[in-house]
């Protein structure tokens, strides 16, 4: 029996199906807003998703090009010293299969940067049994001859629509591309004779790629007897280390695409509701009909499957394409931050699971509250009274509540966060109480307006205006929260800019940067001194370290420059408590004991990350296992923003002390004469000049000679391109936001076409009206946008005081950008513009007869 009744239930809810859906092709309108949302929510969802997951998959995956994943690495212990190229002949006579690479940066004719790196190509190819076709398309003869032929993979050749030769170096290549089977990612790649003749570093190798098992290699690198004790062997780690440095970046990007997924069902649930409201009558007139509660129930729920499903499908394959556009601007911004090759990604059916299994359970939660109180109205019920004021005012004041209850929440909690995962999860609470106290807060201001203007038509469209708000509700929530992120995410821009550029014009202090290779310090001194004598000389001192604090053993660049740099470079973090008079002084005091050897200064990253304050003990050890350390307080802690790895400031007594490399990386000089100087018989010569006779005359490349305004142009450059993904995402949750704007405005302004033709009949004038209803949006949309400053600002500080410090180790002065906001307001207008004058038009089309007998709202 029960079967039977299940079954005629299902064939009940499979009948009212095709009457519900027979609805959407009469109003194809409400289905596609419905679509709508689902589509722009999964498209931003999965493609920030798919995106993510090929990055960390290359990190993994990623071999030497053309080569498959090396086992050990050997590199130099100091930064910017080249191995010997002997060293890689003397392991190939040993019978260790080994790759010779050299990687750098050469300048093309434009003046552009490009990441080269060059190889052994048949020491690389020789790494596979079997390489596909890819060995087939290699032009082996002509690239082994030293025929000048440049290498890039498939896709990044059509993402920079490469033209068919390039110049680099003064030297004219010949563009190939290659499939992206062969594990080039976005590397330039050359034979290595080419790269070396480029890179002007005949001879010299950035490091060796050792294949086969890592601890047979150990054993057979130790019986071989070469010199390998002042060089670092280290394993691949399969991407671990460069995942847990770019986990923050990544967690960043998600936390972006689930606030576009969540402004997305904003509008889908807009639209599930407004189509209800439009079906009530005839969803009321199948219950008068016979049709079960249970099956009417169960005709909602597949109905809403089926729109799922067919949103998250079309979302998917729009989001693949979205993948495909965002994932340059993610290589080159993981490329810049943090070096990493990021290889052509696949695409997963997982993904389409994943969201189309969330949109339905988002969706579920959403709509079958008012799935319930439909199927168990009263079959009684005025067909015309959809929507009560006191219900929608009584749930307004409860939303009120509860959005307050997360904003002291959010309060209490705030002082308890202390890593970046628990402040992403206060923006979220912060991200929930906003949109919540937006229809109340209309509410309340329309009210105080109402009372503003005298009795007429003016306070009639102010009360007509507050009628608004609950079908509004939704949109306006979504349109909140995405001016509350742009808002929120132009303030961290803005503020970073201005601190970086002022943090630059501490650090750089000398005129001319020249880091000039191993073994070449001594010849640029003596150039220097012979071509451009007087000028000051500043030295810095840089090599790979281990540094132990709080337990945790971390890598990284320890720095130490001549004391001069030190005291006049060296930007330190003043505590918030520390800024009365004397503060200054206390500086300079803290910087002298660093520069006298009795203390050190660490960068702000690696403070944060270690957990350290001025006054801890910090461990400087030569390898992991710190059996050797050099333990000594920290008095000073630098702001840094141009590292992702940890630093640590020494003097040049305790860089000696631990018996690192005596030659200097790089050294700058200031005092070079301006024109006018050289015109009064200074006998100095100018900066464009003194780099040119370098590179000329001493046979540097231009990527070892820099400008202090070079240097300050690709740090802006890098600025800039490191944020573009993220103001890519937030400017598209924008337009996703103002997209069900227009969507919410227009079913509106549809379904009050008897209400809006009763007001013609009553002799209103065309334009009257629609003045009427375009101040009635627009003052909605304003408020709305007015209401966003403050609550952007909060979500600002919190995004620029919690996550980016705590993510990057990154201290920014919180600064507005009212150009940027006042963008935001304009194009929110406009949107609501265009949303209150087409069905206007559409409306001006019909007949005051026609439009009478719609249904009234």
């Amino acid at each position: 029996m029960n079967d039977t009744g299940a079954l005629t239930t299902i064939k009940l809810a499979w009948q009212a199906l095709k009457v519900t859906l027979s609805h959407y092709r009469k109003a194809p309108l409400q289905a596609g807003a419905i679509l709508l949302g689902i589509v722009l929510a999964v498209t931003l969802l999965i493609g920030v998703k798919a995106t993510n997951d090929n990055a960390i998959n290359s990190y993994r995956e990623a071999g030497e090009a053309l080569g498959q994943q090396a086992s050990l690495f050997i590199t130099p212990k100091a930064r910017g010293v080249s191995l010997d190229e002997a060293l890689y002949f003397q392991l190939r006579q040993s019978g260790i299969q080994a790759l010779p690479v050299i990687s750098g940066v050469v300048d093309d004719a434009q003046g552009r940067q490009w990441q080269v790196e060059g190889s052994d190509i048949i020491a690389a190819l020789g790494t596979f049994e079997q390489r596909g076709n890819g060995r087939n398309h290699l032009p082996l003869n002509r690239l082994l001859v030293g025929e000048p032929i440049i290498v890039m993979s498939d896709s990044l050749h059509q993402g920079l629509k490469a033209p068919p030769t390039l110049s680099l170096g003064g030297r004219t290549l010949e563009v190939l591309a290659l499939a992206d089977s062969q594990q080039l990612g976005n590397r330039l790649y050359l034979d290595i004779s080419l790269a070396q003749q480029l890179l002007k570093r005949e001879g010299t190798l950035s490091y060796i790629a050792l294949f086969g098992e890592p601890q047979r290699l150990k054993a057979r690198l130790k019986q071989s007897g070469l010199p390998l004790g002042k060089l670092n062997i280290s394993e691949q780690d399969k991407g671990t280390a460069l995942t847990a440095l770019t986990r923050s970046f990544h967690l960043n990007l998600n936390a972006m695409g689930m606030l576009a997924f969540v402004v997305g069902l904003f509008i889908a649930y807009n639209g599930v509701r407004y189509s209800l409201m439009k079906r009530r009558r005839l969803l009321l007139l199948l219950l008068k009909q016979g049709l079960g509660r249970r099956a009417l129930m169960l005709a909602l729920l597949l109905e809403l499957l089926l729109l799922v499903f067919i949103g998250s499908a079309s979302g998917f394959i729009l989001a693949l394409q979205l993948s495909q556009w965002l994932q340059p601007m993610v290589a080159l911004t993981l490329e810049q931050l943090y070096g990493a090759t990021l290889l052509p990604g696949n695409w997963r059916w997982q993904w389409l699971a994943e969201g189309a299994g969330l949109t339905l359970i988002a969706a579920l939660l959403a709509c079958v509250p008012l799935y319930l109180e439909l199927c168990h109205q009263s079959l009684a019920q005025n067909t015309q009274s959809q929507w009560h004021a006191h219900r929608h005012r009584s749930m307004h004041k409860r939303l009120f509540l509860i959005g307050v209850a997360l904003l002291a929440l959010t309060a209490l909690l705030y002082p308890l966060s202390q890593t970046h995962q628990h402040s992403l999860g206060l923006m979220g609470l912060l991200t929930l109480a906003i949109p919540l106290l937006l229809p109340q807060l209309l509410q309340s201001l329309l009210g105080l307006l109402a009372r503003l203007f005298p009795s007429g038509f003016s306070k009639y469209a102010i009360a007509d205006t507050r009628e608004l708000v609950a079908p509004l509700a939704l949109a306006m929530m979504a349109l909140l929260l995405a001016l509350c992120a742009n808002i929120a995410m132009n303030t961290l821009v803005g503020s970073f800019d201005k601190t970086l550029r002022s943090w630059l014009d501490t650090r750089l202090h000398a005129e001319l940067y020249i880091r000039p290779g191993a073994g070449n310090m001594a010849n640029l001194e003596h150039f220097l001194e012979q071509q451009a004598p007087g000028l000051a000389h500043f030295y810095q001192w840089q090599a790979p370290f281990y540094a132990k604090g709080s337990g945790n053993t971390l890598e990284i660049n320890l720095i130490s420059r001549d004391a001069d740099s030190i005291a006049r470079t060296t930007a330190l973090k003043t505590p918030a408590q520390a800024q009365e008079q004397g503060a200054p002084n206390k500086q300079q005091q803290a910087l002298q004991t660093v520069i006298q050897g009795q203390a050190l200064a660490i960068s702000e990253p690696l403070a944060l990350t270690l957990g350290l304050a001025p006054g801890d003990q910090l461990s400087l050890c030569p390898d992991k296992e710190c059996k050797t350390p050099l333990t000594l307080p920290i008095s000073a802690i630098y702001y840094d923003y141009g590292n992702p790895k940890g630093e640590v400031l020494l003097a040049q007594s305790l860089w000696q002390e631990l018996k690192l490399p005596t030659e200097a990386v790089s050294l700058a000089v200031s005092g070079i004469a301006t024109s006018a100087e050289r015109a009064k018989g200074a006998g100095l010569t100018s900066i464009a000049a003194l780099e040119r006779a370098l590179i000329q005359e001493l046979g540097l490349s231009p990527v070892q000679v820099y400008s202090q305004q070079k240097i300050r142009d690709e740090a802006i450059r890098v600025f800039n391109k490191t944020f573009s993904i993220t103001l890519v995402l937030n400017t598209l949750t924008l337009l996703v936001a103002a997209v069900g704007l227009f969507s919410a405005v227009l079913m509106l302004t549809q379904s009050r076409q008897a209400s809006l033709a009763m007001l013609r009949s009553l002799g209103l004038t065309r334009g009257r009206l629609l003045s009427m209803l375009l101040l009635q949006m627009l003052l909605v949309v304003l408020l709305t946008c007015l209401l966003a400053l403050p609550m952007g600002a909060i979500l600002g500080y919190l995004l620029i005081h919690k996550v980016t410090l705590q993510a990057f180790g990154w201290t920014i002065a919180m600064q507005w950008d009212w150009l940027a906001y006042g963008r935001v307001v304009l194009l929110s207008l406009l949107c609501c513009i265009l949303a209150v004058i087409v069905p206007l038009y559409w409306q001006s089309r019909r007949s005051l007869v026609s439009s009478l007998q719609q249904e009234v709202l």
